[in-house]
């Protein structure tokens, strides 16, 4: 350990630290690929990812040129051989592309799937805690909160279990760490040219194909930018412009499917109707059980007898949705607070499975110490820089921790919809398990080391 500390503390000894990223990498890729082995080549039913029958039957059905819709009818209402936009573009033709290269078979999807987020995700971590610890306290140690930050990436289980299945979220926080990687980046450089606020435009734009959910912070995103680079106007505007331009092909589709503006997708109205339904009261329950009934059965008959195509029923329900909170606003504060439990759960549960309490308790519970320790950190961090302040990443990663979780809490929460969060709390977590680690060694470490 002592000798660990010494070179890894040498400003100088990079080659030291990049064949331990790379060994956190090939270990990263090792257990993705064992995960998505195990799940196979058939499409199950499993705790968390159910969508993936959803993105495969879609898929299959792109591939035989049914288009975008269903031969039956399909979660959340969509009618049989309707055309539906209830589900990431940009997820499913990367799944039909696969399935045309290689015939449909999951398990090859689910193979690159691993070793594409497997490379990048301990990766983009890496380079995104470097770029924090320019603003350590003394008690970190040059490059340490980085790789500690990568390894529990690599191993942290929700990451290994949904890298393996056949769903947007590993794409996502993927796609979120590139573009704080890209923004941080910018703000940091004295001179920025248009190609990396090309590359953040390109992040976001993928970014929201795969959840339309993160235009909602988007704004956030770029006042932050905006506060700390003062960019030019034309330059805050492009990555947007690249955004809405990406976006474009989808709205067209939608507007020729529905006879009416949708920007993207079909599920805000059906989540926000569902996330605030009065059968909860004030207690929400994160996925109904049997004995409450059907989701398809909350829905008003009235509106179902009117023949709804898709699109007008997710604004239907919207409608209702708001409705519910307008009607009863104490109702709907209570029911949102109860929603922390649900999101933020680490605890084993005796209504959740044995895959998801191993999960949940060995990931999220077991590093959570950490996490909140590296945040406490952090605020050190930021009362040593406050010439910098406007600069600091931290900022970036305070707000979207906030808009994030209150995006989820004011409309419907579930575990896996907490996973960017968790990707950037392991930042945090790095530099707790770092100066944890240079705290223990200190007492035996050579004053001139």
């Amino acid at each position: 350990m002592r000798s660990f500390l010494k070179r890894i503390k040498q400003n100088g000894r990079a080659v030291d630290s990049g064949r331990l990223l790379a060994g956190i990498i090939l270990a990263s890729v090792l257990l993705r690929v064992a995960a998505a082995v195990y799940l196979g080549n058939t499409i199950e039913e499993l705790p968390g990812i159910f969508d993936q029958i959803s993105y495969h039957t879609l898929a299959l059905r792109v591939l035989d040129g049914h288009g975008f819709s269903f031969g039956e009818q399909w979660w959340p209402a969509t009618a049989a051989n309707a055309p539906t936009a209830h589900w990431s573009y940009l997820y499913t033709l990367w799944l039909t592309a696969v399935y045309a290269l290689f015939g449909p078979n999951p398990l090859v999807a689910r193979l690159i799937q691993a070793v594409a987020v497997g490379i990048l995700m301990p990766w983009l971590t890496f380079r995104l805690t470097k770029q924090m610890t320019n603003y350590q306290s003394p008690a970190t140690t040059y490059q340490l909160p980085a790789l500690f930050a990568a390894g529990i990436t690599a191993v942290y289980i929700y990451f290994i279990y949904y890298a393996a299945a056949l769903v947007t979220e590993s794409f996502y926080v993927t796609a979120i760490l590139w573009i704080f990687d890209s923004a941080i980046h910018i703000v940091r450089a004295d001179k920025t040219g248009w190609r990396r606020w090309i590359w953040l435009g390109v992040g976001m734009g993928t970014a929201v194909l795969l959840r339309q959910l993160f235009l909602l912070f988007i704004p956030f995103l770029l006042l932050w930018l905006w506060w700390a680079k003062r960019p030019r106007l034309s330059q805050l505007a492009l990555p947007f412009i690249i955004t809405l331009l990406m976006m474009s092909p989808f709205t067209l589709r939608n507007y020729l499917a529905f006879d009416r503006f949708v920007p993207l997708n079909t599920n805000a109205g059906y989540a926000f109707f569902w996330g605030n339904h009065p059968i909860y009261g004030t207690k929400f329950i994160p996925i109904l059980p049997p004995e409450m009934g059907s989701y398809y059965a909350l829905i008003p008959s009235e509106l179902l007898a009117q023949g709804l195509n898709e699109a007008e029923l997710d604004s239907a329900l919207l409608k209702r949705g708001l409705g519910f909170v307008f009607d009863d606003p104490v109702r709907y504060i209570l029911l949102s607070l109860s929603r922390f439990k649900s999101y933020f759960i680490f605890w084993p549960s005796s209504e959740s499975g044995l895959i998801s309490n191993i999960s949940r308790t060995a990931s999220f519970g077991l590093f959570l110490p950490f996490m909140g320790y590296g945040l406490f950190l952090s605020f050190t961090c930021i009362d040593a820089e406050q010439k910098h302040l406007q600069k600091s990443p931290f900022l970036l990663f305070y707000l979207f921790i906030v808009i994030y979780t209150a995006i989820h809490v004011l409309t419907w929460t579930l575990v896996r919809y907490r996973l960017p969060i968790d990707a950037v709390l392991i930042i945090f977590a790095g530099l707790a398990a770092a100066d944890l680690v240079k705290r223990a060694a200190a007492p035996t470490m050579p004053q001139n080391s």
